[in-house]
């Protein structure tokens, strides 16, 4: 598949112009400079064809994090086979703008000059600044305004093939003329046209595992990534909060796609600030898409209430998790005393399954692999309705269930009702006198007889004739 290479320097529009095409807000924008680090994929269909987009992070070389962004940037436009490079309109070119641009011009690729910020006629003057590129594909657009992009992707359109027994694409008829795009209201004119040449991917999160890998600033999340997916997906770097926007990166094993999120670090809410406080929101929004979360310890010094609190984001969302001890090449103490440290202060994870390993030397990493898809096997099951009833039923004769002042509390029966993970409903006479700590002691059981490793277990008590939804609100994780 064609991929399509957004190259520039930091805060000329480049994410918003990512975002324009997926026709959704994938890449966080802000006026903060350096707000995109890694690189950020993401499939779409231009003129009917599918291809890959590549946000990439500014070209910037004033930091040792930033260098690493650049070069991260500047081997993606290597790997592209059609580069895009932006520049701001409003300023005037730069010769660090046209070094890189002559750079890129030598890699024998299909390259374009897009003149940002040229939001309506009278700047257009602005754009002819840049004629001293000597680009011979010039788009003067207004992201923001949406102007000019059709014929930006109408363009790339030309250099994308056609999918196998697919007519070619039809769409460029509906295109308006030059002159036609650039008038003050053709704003939703071309809002339009772009709706008919860009086409979302259909949604395909039934068919893979999306696992989030979570934690505090500095724990190695990004290192692990790069390692699960054997490659450098990820800007690595000493410097804490390195990663600010998502990275997914998916990969096939064992028949199975596993759609990898290297998620932002999160800090006390006290040392949040700028970007950051956008990573933090993105990163709420993909555990709320997840299935499976990683979540990173560093086992090299002593674990805070941090980690606690971002444990807890694997409750609010009804997660599987796996607990992944990372640097265990510089541990501070032997296994039992750390694996004893983690079950009591992540007592709400006792279904997590726990595991030791190095990103930075890959020892262990390939075994996370496998556990993920025994995990994710345990957060789809569906267990049979009489099973269920007959462990639940030997349950409660075993240990009788409380009674409400003097009144017997019953469970006539129970049935699962959802998956992803297993929500059961327990029909009872009197469903509000079940206390938390009787459906602790029954999804205990039901672990016991059912391998539920790594996953929640929901159970909602509710009145007979009750719909789940309403319940929804006293169930609890177990």
């Amino acid at each position: 598949m064609k991929k399509i290479a957004i190259i520039g320097l930091p805060n000329v529009g480049k994410s918003s112009l990512f975002n324009r095409i997926a026709k959704q807000r994938i890449a966080i924008t802000s006026d903060f400079s350096g707000t995109t680090r890694d690189i950020k994929t993401h499939k779409v269909y231009i003129t009917d064809k599918p291809c890959l987009i590549l946000d990439t992070g500014g070209l910037d070389k004033s930091s040792e994090l930033f260098l690493n962004v650049h070069n991260m940037s500047m081997e993606a436009s290597k790997k592209a086979d059609v580069i895009v490079m932006v520049v701001d309109g409003k300023l005037l070119p730069s010769e660090e703008e046209k070094k890189i641009f002559y750079a890129l011009q030598g890699l024998g690729k299909p390259i374009a000059l897009i003149i940002n910020k040229i939001d309506n006629d009278k700047e257009m003057e602005r754009a002819w600044e840049f004629d001293e590129f000597g680009a011979d594909h010039v788009f003067p657009i207004s992201v923001s305004h949406n102007r000019g992009v059709s014929a930006l992707l109408e363009w790339i359109g030309e250099f994308l093939p056609a999918p196998e027994g697919s007519p070619a694409s039809e769409s460029e008829e509906s295109l308006c003329d030059e002159d036609e795009a650039w008038e003050e209201d053709s704003a939703e004119e071309e809002e339009e046209e772009i709706a008919n040449i860009v086409e979302m991917v259909e949604d395909v999160g039934n068919q893979q595992i999306n696992v989030a890998i979570i934690g505090r600033v500095n724990v190695g999340k990004s290192s692990l990534l790069n390692a699960l997916v054997g490659k450098q997906r990820a800007v690595v770097s000493s410097v804490a909060g390195t990663t600010i926007d998502p990275v997914d990166e998916s990969i096939e094993y064992n028949e199975k796609v596993i759609n990898f999120v290297d998620t932002a670090g999160l800090r006390r809410r006290g040392k949040i600030e700028g970007i950051e406080k956008f990573a933090l929101m993105r990163t709420k929004e993909m555990l709320e898409r997840a299935n499976i979360a990683l979540l990173v310890l560093d086992s090299s010094e002593p674990f805070l209430e941090l980690d606690e609190r971002i444990a807890g984001l694997v409750e609010e969302n009804n997660l599987a998790c796996i607990i992944v001890l990372n640097k265990w090449d510089e541990a501070m103490d032997d296994f039992e005393k750390v694996t004893a440290e983690v079950r009591h202060r992540f007592k709400f994870l006792s279904y997590a399954p726990l595991i030791t390993v190095s990103a930075k030397s890959k020892q262990r990493v390939s075994k996370i692999k496998d556990m993920i898809l025994s995990v994710y096997e345990n957060y789809s099951q569906h267990i049979p309705t009489r099973q269920l009833n007959e462990v639940i039923r030997e349950a409660t004769i075993r240990h009788q269930i409380p009674s409400d002042h003097s009144k017997v509390v019953k469970i006539y029966f129970a049935t699962q009702y959802q998956t992803k993970p297993p929500r059961i409903a327990l029909v009872m006479n009197k469903p509000r006198s079940l206390h938390f700590s009787y459906k602790r002691y029954l999804a205990n059981k039901l672990r016991d007889v059912f391998n539920l490793e790594g996953s929640p277990i929901l159970l909602y008590p509710r009145a007979k004739g009750e719909r789940d939804n309403e319940q929804e609100n006293s169930g609890e994780e177990s």
